[in-house]
């Protein structure tokens, strides 16, 4: 399987898509997840998979045998970067690999205070040649871990006050992850992925009301508030928390910069909000 691209995971709202969109341009790639059965059921058969979870050190040497490109996601529940990612990062670098293309976050490469910024350290550290992608916040966040607020009570309840948040849709990350995966030139470079409108959650519920023809309406809580909400759901705490962070981070109004990297790269504006909610509509429908 020389040339293929690992793209770890897979059966997540942008691994998915990052997945779909190589596959779909015929390049070779083999997805890494923890239950390969799970490929069959996301995309069908054809689709080469690999046992790989970052917390099981025996299935690094078969995930990266005989490939040389990586995209590297980290999963929304590992917090503690140096001893559940350190170690395949490591392994990756040992692997000689030529590329590793990395999800971050807008502002990873300043901001301490998120995981992101530790794996970013990390792969400099290894020496491994790399291509970060900063996104602003997931559109897909609120047709996912925001959906049953928004469908079955007609609310978005997030701690962001009043700030803007500049967003992006997950199709536009993949197509930028893609793009800097199968071409050459973004070896060593940084790309922070927004779209081209910074809005706040108020004008996100007015969007959403227009499109659903229903009022949904924004509540800003308190970071405390809203963190012991989302324990009491299950959401695993260090999940929990960054989550907390990020928002915060909105609150304090510096979540609203837009750059231009994602129309550059892709040659076409990026997706707007509105069109996000008309494609996702039935998401928030009631039953």
């Amino acid at each position: 399987m020389a040339n293929h691209i690992l793209v770890t995971g897979a059966t997540g709202t942008i691994g998915i898509e990052v997945a779909r969109q190589i596959q779909a341009q015929g390049v070779p790639l083999v997805v890494g997840v923890r239950n390969p059965a799970k490929v069959t059921g996301t995309f069908g058969t054809g689709l080469p998979s690999v046992r790989f979870d970052f917390t099981d050190s025996t299935t690094f040497d078969s995930a990266l045998s005989n490939v040389d490109r990586l995209f590297l996601m980290r999963p929304p529940a590992i917090a503690n970067i140096k001893h559940d990612m350190a170690p395949f990062i490591a392994a990756a670098a040992r692997a000689k690999l030529s590329q590793v293309v990395f999800l971050s976050l807008q502002g990873a490469d300043h901001n301490t205070m998120v995981p992101h910024h530790a794996i970013e350290q990390c792969i400099l550290q290894q020496k491994l040649p790399y291509t970060f992608l900063r996104p602003s916040f997931f559109m897909q966040n609120l047709s996912t871990t925001h959906v049953a607020e928004i469908r079955d009570r007609d609310e978005i309840f997030i701690p962001a006050g009043k700030g803007k948040t500049s967003f992006i849709d997950a199709r536009d990350i993949a197509a930028v992850a893609t793009k800097t995966l199968t071409e050459s030139g973004h070896i060593d470079k940084g790309y922070e992925l927004t779209s081209n409108d910074a809005l706040s959650y108020y004008e996100i519920a007015t969007i959403l009301s227009e499109v659903l023809g229903r009022t949904i309406t924004y509540r800003s809580p308190c970071a405390l508030h809203f963190l012991l909400r989302k324990l009491r759901e299950g959401t695993p705490i260090g999940m929990g928390v960054v989550m907390t962070a990020l928002y915060t981070v909105a609150r304090l109004g510096k979540a609203g910069g837009l750059t231009k990297d994602t129309e550059t790269l892709l040659g076409r504006p990026p997706i707007a909000f509105r069109q996000f909610a008309e494609d996702n509509r039935a998401l928030w429908a009631r039953p």
